[in-house]
């Protein structure tokens, strides 16, 4: 009967298409809307860019899809509206770092252990711990951003290392009007989670100013799994004439957690607390035929890690601590030499590293694990060229240095051709790379000093349709992946050893729907077949959403269904595989002007399932709360 009913509520519910691109203003849901065929993004290149100018994948997530749902994190929210990834979780709020951690991000099966493969950057710069080559997924808020820019597959030619598989490019808040809005929320639901903020953007004349504050926590679902953060962010800007314009940004988060091991093997006394912050200081320049900038930022943290213990085992005599470091220079310039041209040169330098060492509980002596600090440095050239109105041509190349891994390269080519009825094909051919770690060169047993940068090689053909006056978008991909030099561990006489240990193929497919079908009526679906040769953790096989949204100018409902199929949480001789099909539903009602009241529901058919193996997702929860924009 259980396996009926998930059946039919599935099947009911695979008729509807999700919401995507609903906009926030109640005047907007009241006639039809049509889909900007320019749109413009900023990740496939360093500058704006209208997206069918490009030869990449990109997708983006607009605030008001990302606020929809009233998630604290942008991830969860990725994993919905983007076919192809995926990213793991282990509870209600919070991600965690070390042992029990998830967060990890898996583009096309690309992703490592930790996550070295898919970069995270903020405004376009790089985000990952200068030790380890990570991101710190719990860094990452929804209320800090105006969109996020997602690129599927390898982006090394703009963004170097780590952009294997993909890049994810969170855009923060950038007023261009002038105005002036605060935005308060509170909300609070299972396992006594909270998620409260405040956030003010203004544009006066030439300055502008974005900030904000925010703090969550929770319980968790499990013993032993509580989860508790405070965040700011801020961004500072002044336009100092017509053609330039200057700006700070910074954030910094603090946020302690728990891992509490695995059900078949608790853990007790885990403890993570982590202390992340960033600043970034830029210059930027924007002409008739030229525009530019140079960037220098910063960011690093702390962390300290008692990684607990198992019943009846001792307390551990250590407490692990790290300080890294990332900072950096980049700048860029986009040139049209002729018509139909774009031309951009570019050049990035980065110093990364850190001190890490633990602790004696006991007298407080310590002893260091690594201090070690690398740089890199690279130039990269890209021409786009519209010859015809309908056909455009894309070639480029990155050439680097890194201290550890020498010289590299990373080129890319493409056609783009633009077909009748707003129609598009593309194809790519690019190279993505990753540089080994310090962790995976210096700390630990595993460490080989002697480690190659693995890399990988993407081909892919896109078509993309807009239909109905632009009201209803199509596209369809399909891409094979060939990577050599994979970083694994391996015994090696007896002792584990970090090894260059050869291929990795993965094919697929992936398919995209959304359009404004009626007055505030919007669906959308997304599907994604993947094949590995050599599978790994967290990436489906087959993963599908899809969900209707409503907006009126006093109410807002949307509903989701997501079918994930085949997807591993243990490989090797003891495989597993795991499906579920998860629904979803929100609502919002306005009480007064600018004041909401919404409420949420997250897997209302009560699905037992794991992604992390050993840590059970909770069943069915619900948040609901108040929001206030004046």
């Amino acid at each position: 009967m259980k396996k009926n009913y998930l059946l039919i509520a599935y099947l009911f519910f695979s008729l509807n298409i999700v919401a995507n691109g609903v906009e926030p203003l109640p005047s907007e849901s009241d006639s039809l809307r049509t889909i900007v065929l320019d749109e413009v993004v900023a990740t496939g290149t360093r500058t704006n860019t209208d997206v069918r100018q490009l030869p990449v994948t990109v997708n983006v997530i607009s605030e008001s899809v990302l606020t929809e749902r009233s998630e604290p994190n942008i991830l969860p929210t990725l994993t919905e509206q983007v076919p192809g990834l995926f990213i793991t979780q282990r509870g209600v709020i919070g991600y965690g770092v070390s042992t029990g951690g998830s967060g990890g991000i898996k583009v096309r099966g690309i992703g490592g252990a930790p996550n070295t493969d898919v970069l995270v950057l903020i405004d376009g710069l790089p985000q990952y711990a200068g030790l380890y080559g990570h991101p710190i997924p719990d860094n990452y808020q929804t209320q800090m951003a105006e969109r996020v820019e997602v690129i599927r597959g390898p982006a090394s030619l703009y963004y170097g290392s780590n952009a294997l598989g993909g890049v994810v490019n969170i855009v923060t808040r950038h007023p261009r009007h002038d105005t002036i809005v605060t935005n308060l929320h509170l909300q609070g639901g299972s396992y006594y989670s909270l998620d409260a903020g405040v956030s003010n953007t203004l544009r006066r004349g030439r300055w502008t100013e974005a900030v904000g504050f925010n703090y969550v926590r929770t319980d968790g679902h499990r013993d032993n799994m509580h989860f508790d953060q405070s965040d700011a962010f801020a961004r500072l800007g002044y336009d100092i004439n017509e053609a330039w314009n200057i700006n700070a940004s910074g954030n910094i988060a603090y946020f302690n957690t728990a891992n509490p091991g695995t059900v078949s093997k608790p853990i007790f006394d885990s403890e993570q607390h982590v202390l992340r912050g960033m600043a970034t200081l830029s210059a930027e320049n924007h002409y008739d035929r030229t525009s530019g900038a140079i960037r220098a930022y910063y960011s690093g943290g702390k962390h300290v890690i008692n990684e607990g213990h198992t019943e009846g085992a001792a307390a551990p005599v250590n407490e692990y601590n790290h300080t890294d470091l990332m900072l950096g220079v980049s700048a860029y310039q986009n040139v049209q030499f002729f018509q139909g041209n774009n031309t951009t040169f570019g050049f990035d330098y980065q110093h990364f590293g850190g001190h890490a060492w633990n602790r004696n509980i006991a007298d407080n002596s310590t002893k260091d694990i690594v201090v070690k600090t690398q740089y890199e440095v690279a130039g990269y050239v890209d021409f786009r060229q519209r010859v015809v109105d309908w056909f455009s041509l894309d070639a480029g190349v990155r050439v680097g240095w890194h201290s550890a891994a020498g010289v590299y390269y990373a080129p890319q080519a493409g056609l783009s051709f633009m077909l009748p009825s707003d129609a598009q094909i593309k194809a790519l051919v690019s190279k993505g790379f990753r540089n080994p770690t310090i962790r995976e060169l210096y700390m630990y047993a595993p460490a080989n000093d002697s480690l190659q940068a693995v890399s990988l090689w993407n081909y892919e053909l896109a078509y993309k349709q807009y239909l109905l006056g632009g009201r209803l978008s199509i596209g369809a991909n399909v891409f094979y992946m060939h990577a050599n030099n994979m970083i694994e561990t391996r015994m090696v006489d007896g002792k584990p050893r970090n090894m260059n240990t050869g291929e990795l193929r993965n094919t697929g497919a992936e398919v995209e729907l959304s359009g404004r079908v009626w007055r505030g009526l919007m669906l959308s679906a997304n599907y994604s077949y993947l094949y590995m040769a050599n599978p790994i953790v967290a990436a489906p096989e087959h993963k599908l959403n899809i969900a209707i949204g409503y907006h009126h100018e006093r109410f807002r409902v949307g509903t989701s269904v997501q079918y994930v199929a085949g997807m591993y949480t243990a490989v090797g001789a003891n495989a597993v595989k795991e499906s579920f099909v998860l629904w979803n539903a929100h609502a919002a009602y306005r009480i007064y002007k600018g004041l909401w009241a919404n409420i949420q529901a997250d897997n209302l058919l009560g699905q037992e399932y794991e992604i992390n193996a050993g840590f059970p997702m909770p069943r069915t929860t619900v948040m609901g709360g108040l929001r206030w924009s004046f």
